[in-house]
C-alpha cells in the first residue's frame, strides 16, 4: 500500500461521525425522551439518558477514539517512507474498532425503536477477533528468510514469571466473565480473549528463545520463529537499561523490534534496523554474540 491511499483510507474513518450524526437524526423523531443506552449482561436496559446527551455521548466516545486512532497513523506516515503490512493491519484494526462502536450505536438506536437486542455481540466477538489478526500479520513482519542449518553455539530464553502469572489471572477472570454472560455472542467473544491471554501465558512463562549459530541470530517463542538476523548484517551490539515506559513484550515498529519481558536489553545494530534484546545476564547475550560473529571468521 502506498502512503496516498493510506492517508486517504485514515481520512476516511471520519466518517463515522457523519455517519453516526446520520442515523440519530434519521430516528430523531420517533425516539423516546428518555433513550436506554446501557445494558446489563443479560441485555436489558439499566441506564437511560436524555436524546440529545445519547447523541453527544456517542459522537464524543466515537471522536476520541478517532483522534487517537489518526494520530497514531500520522505517526506511522511521518516515521515511514513506505506502508508495511503490519501498518495495514493496523489500520485494519481501526476500522474494525470504529465498526463495532457503530454497530452498537445502531444497535441502541434500534433497541430504542423497535425493542431489538443490543448487538453488543458483535464489539466483544470482533476486537479479539482484530487482535488475533493484527498480532499474526505484525509477527510475520520483518521476520526475514530462515537461516541455512548449521551447529548450534549457544541458547538463551527471556521471559518473565511475573508477567505470566498475571497474564493467566486476566485469562481466568475473561473465562469466568465468558460463563457468567447469558449471551451466546458475547461468550464467544469473552472465551477467545480468555485463550488469547492465556496464550500471551504462555509464551511469557517460556519466554524468547535465542538460537546462536555461525550463520546468524535466531529469536523464537513457543516454537514459532518471530526473526532471523544474519551475522553479516549486524554491525554492532551493546547492553543498555531498558525503561518500563517502552512497554514490555513483542515491541517496536517498522524497522525496530525489542523482544523485552526484563529491564535489561542488548542493543543490535543492523544493517536493516534496531533490534533489542531482552536479557537475564547482559554479559552472558554478548559473549554469545562475540562468539557467533568469531565462529563466521574461522
Amino acid at each position: 500500500m502506498n502512503r496516498r491511499l493510506f492517508t486517504i483510507l485514515t481520512a476516511l474513518m471520519w466518517l463515522a461521525l457523519p455517519l453516526t450524526a446520520l442515523r440519530y437524526a434519521q430516528s430523531w423523531n420517533a425516539l423516546p425522551g428518555a433513550v436506554a443506552t446501557h445494558f446489563a449482561a443479560n441485555g436489558h436496559p439499566n441506564g437511560w439518558m436524555s436524546r440529545t446527551t445519547a447523541l453527544s455521548y456517542a459522537l464524543g466516545v466515537t471522536m476520541f477514539v478517532l483522534v487517537i486512532f489518526t494520530a497514531i497513523a500520522l505517526v506511522i506516515l511521518r516515521q515511514k517512507r513506505a506502508i508495511e503490512n503490519s501498518s495495514i493491519a493496523v489500520l485494519g484494526f481501526f476500522y474494525m474498532i470504529l465498526g463495532g462502536l457503530f454497530c452498537v450505536n445502531q444497535g441502541i438506536i434500534e433497541y430504542n425503536l423497535t425493542g431489538a437486542p443490543v448487538p453488543i455481540a458483535p464489539g466483544l466477538l470482533g476486537i479479539p477477533l482484530a487482535i488475533v489478526i493484527f498480532t499474526i500479520i505484525y509477527l510475520r513482519a520483518q521476520r526475514g528468510s530462515p537461516l541455512p542449518e548449521t551447529p548450534i553455539l549457544a541458547e538463551e530464553s527471556h521471559g518473565s514469571r511475573a508477567f505470566a502469572v498475571l497474564f493467566l489471572l486476566i485469562a481466568i477472570i475473561e473465562l469466568a466473565a465468558a460463563y457468567a454472560i447469558p449471551l451466546r455472542g458475547a461468550r464467544t467473544g469473552m472465551a477467545l480473549s480468555s485463550a488469547f491471554f492465556l496464550l500471551i501465558a504462555a509464551h511469557t512463562w517460556s519466554g524468547f528463545n535465542y538460537r546462536f549459530t555461525s550463520a546468524g541470530l535466531e529469536i523464537s517463542t513457543l516454537g514459532y520463529r518471530l526473526r532471523s538476523i544474519p551475522q553479516a548484517q549486524i554491525a554492532d551490539y551493546r547492553p543498555e537499561k531498558w525503561m518500563a515506559l517502552r512497554g514490555y513484550g513483542i515491541r517496536g515498529a517498522g524497522k525496530t523490534r525489542a523482544y523485552v519481558w526484563g529491564n535489561d536489553v542488548v542493543h543490535i545494530t543492523t544493517h536493516e534496523g534496531e533490534v533489542f534484546l531482552g536479557t537475564n545476564d547482559p554479559a552472558r547475550t554478548v559473549r554469545d554474540l562475540d562468539m557467533m560473529k568469531h565462529s563466521a571468521h574461522t
